[in-house]
């Protein structure tokens, strides 16, 4: 697994066109409010030029990319903290995801509803994160409700707790995102545990229309200045486009975007950022034919990132052989690399790099 993001927005702000450009798994897409029902969830393949290049390199029977796991849940409106709307029913669905990508309408279109008759993105980001805050604050209350009773009797760790959920308590109702919670050690563990939505890395999909990629509009714009203002990443989609795109053949679709200045699918971009912020490298094992990415974040050490494969191998690790992406492509093999005494033996300290090429030695 590469990592889980979670698609909140407003209804309507094109999430599930989002969606469906990105996992084609076909959520329902309609011009009203709160077509999405359920939470559609799409499992898709990470891209990894690395991975087949290595495919082609030793032809291995087998080719496992890491995935990437998508929630889309129904539009959240002003007021769904407090049951408005259905948006806020499915926020729960969120809780363990590792990242949150917030749609944003950037485009007008008379046949597609907003639920406040007009387009205005800043706006429109300021109304879901408060609702987002207004959920965490009851995320709060009830385990504060639950620890208190606890401290009450007793018990050591309540103290703490009670500590932390005060301050992020504070926090939320200045109107600040939790992740700006500067805690650290035991603070930031009992944090951690509460799955704050605010407390998660998070960036914008700006969805917009051809207009706006070509500066035709000035949505796309104040979508832009606000993110750059708040220091966050945007990936900026055109969903009815990419719907389009994805009916294009392989060799047509990068001639497509090029043209409107578009680097890359809208899912290779979005991972991109995503791997930033979520700071995430990948690692390549093969074993019994198999060729597989692991996905895992930068600084594991080798122990850690053999347990991502198994549980025993982290538990019985001895050592880990390693060599790197780029000098196993200028070698061709790995014979080619061990020959050319390229192919490294790394211990328990050894922190796993992006695009390590690795064999866990183990015995349990």
């Amino acid at each position: 697994m590469g990592f889980r993001c979670g698609i909140v927005g407003l209804p309507n702000a094109g999430k599930s066109t989002i969606f469906n450009a990105l996992t084609a798994a076909g959520a329902e897409v309609a011009s009203y409010p709160f077509c999405t029902i359920q939470p559609n969830v799409g499992i898709v393949p990470v891209p990894d030029k690395r991975l087949e290049d290595l495919a082609r390199s030793i032809h291995p029977k087998k080719v496992t990319p890491t995935t990437l796991e998508f929630f889309d849940i129904a539009g959240l409106v002003k007021g769904a903290s407090k049951g408005e709307g259905l948006g806020n029913q499915f926020l729960d669905h969120i809780r363990n995801v590792d990242a949150i990508a917030h749609a944003v309408r950037c485009f007008e279109n008379r046949n597609v509803a907003h639920v406040f008759c007009s387009i205005d993105p800043v706006r429109d980001v300021e109304v879901v994160n408060t609702e987002l805050i207004l959920a965490d604050l009851q995320t709060l209350e009830k385990r504060m409700a639950k620890v208190e009773k606890l401290h009450r009797v007793g018990a050591k760790e309540a103290a703490l707790e009670l500590e932390v959920y005060r301050e992020a308590q504070r926090f939320l109702d200045r109107g600040e995102m939790a992740k700006r919670l500067n805690f650290t050690g035991e603070k930031k563990t009992v944090l951690a545990d509460l799955h704050l939505l605010t407390a998660k890395p998070g960036f914008y999909v700006a969805n917009a229309d051809q207009g706006e990629l070509k500066g035709e509009g000035v949505f796309l714009k104040a979508m832009m200045d606000w993110a750059e203002k708040e220091g966050k990443r945007v990936v900026v989609i055109c969903g009815d486009l990419e719907a389009e795109i994805a009916e294009l053949k392989e060799e047509e679709r990068e001639e497509f975007r090029k043209e409107l200045g578009l680097e890359g699918s809208s899912l290779e971009r979005l991972i991109r950022v995503g791997y930033g912020i979520l700071d995430l490298v990948t690692f390549y094992t093969t074993v019994s034919a198999e060729l597989r990415a692991w996905t895992i974040t930068q600084g594991t050490p080798a122990p850690k990132a053999a347990g991502k494969i198994h549980t025993d191998m982290e538990r019985g690790f001895i050592r880990a052989e390693v060599i790197s992406f780029s000098e196993f492509i200028n070698c061709g093999s790995e014979h080619v690399a061990k020959e050319k005494g390229l192919l490294r033996s790394e211990g328990k300290e050894y922190l796993v790099q992006d695009g390590d090429i690795i064999h866990f030695r183990f015995n349990v």
